[in-house]
């Protein structure tokens, strides 16, 4: 039987990188998927490429009304989940002296806002003994340049799960957090705009790297899967860094 024959799971932002890699995965190791995007496009193609355990639901996880919706959405269609891995998320480098409001308030809404409530609207769902993944970055406890607000994000991430823990202990619900280093991704990509700046960033970024090269979306995939399975069962409330090292150095 496959690792998550049956079981249900919720990927937000999963039409690329790293929660199209979990939202892949979980459906190709037996679980029905339903994944979120913003861009309808994209969100339809990603759901033909993971296939027929897939289903997808439109929206912005920074809204409520969108996540109620994907909620009854799921309701609906599987009536409970078993795993939720809360992905949704970006930034942008952006030095303190030009940080704007608007800079801070749509990272702080996708990346803290988002998980929050992704996670909230989730609990009547869940069953018992299920298991919850947050997706941080390693730069929860590093510090990079032009990146404050963005690591300030996971860092408040990796926190939710030291709570969550205590405030879901009765129903049994594992909350854990993967933090993942540079990922070969279009995320990653946007962070730079010209190619010579990308390959500048990514000459820079394999520096910190002990293993000498970024990551694959499909190695934070199997991270997820194993915090989502029975193999990870005593695992709670930790962060796991899948990022070649470098956050150890």
């Amino acid at each position: 039987m496959s690792k998550h024959q049956g079981k249900v799971a919720v990927v937000t932002g999963g039409t690329s990188g790293i929660g199209f890699a979990a939202a892949q995965r979980l459906a190709n190791e037996g679980a029905r998927v339903f994944i979120t995007g913003r861009r309808q496009g994209e969100l339809d193609a990603a759901v033909k490429r993971i296939g027929k355990n897939a289903i997808g639901v439109q929206g912005d996880t920074s809204k409520l009304a969108d996540l109620d919706r994907l909620y009854a959405t799921v309701k609906r269609e599987a009536g409970h989940i078993d795993i939720l891995f809360t992905n949704a998320g970006g930034g942008e480098f952006l030095p303190l002296s030009d940080i704007t409001e608007e800079h801070f308030d749509a990272t702080f809404d996708s990346n803290v806002k988002g998980v929050v409530f992704t996670v909230q609207k989730a609990l009547p769902l869940l069953r018992e003994g299920g298991s919850i993944i947050l997706n941080a970055s390693n730069v929860s406890i590093k510090g990079v340049a032009a990146f404050s607000v963005y690591a300030a994000t996971k860092a408040a991430v990796r926190s939710f799960a030291r709570s969550w823990i205590l405030e879901l202990k009765e129903r049994k619900l594992r909350v854990n957090v993967v933090s993942p280093g540079p990922i070969d991704t279009p995320g990653l990509d946007s962070l730079a705009k010209t190619p010579e700046q990308k390959a500048q960033l990514k000459a820079q970024l394999l520096s910190t790297i002990p293993l000498g090269r970024l990551g694959q979306p499909d190695e934070i995939a199997k991270v997820v899967s194993f915090l989502a399975s029975d193999d990870s069962s005593f695992i709670n409330g930790v962060e796991l860094f899948a990022d070649g090292g470098s956050a150890q150095i």
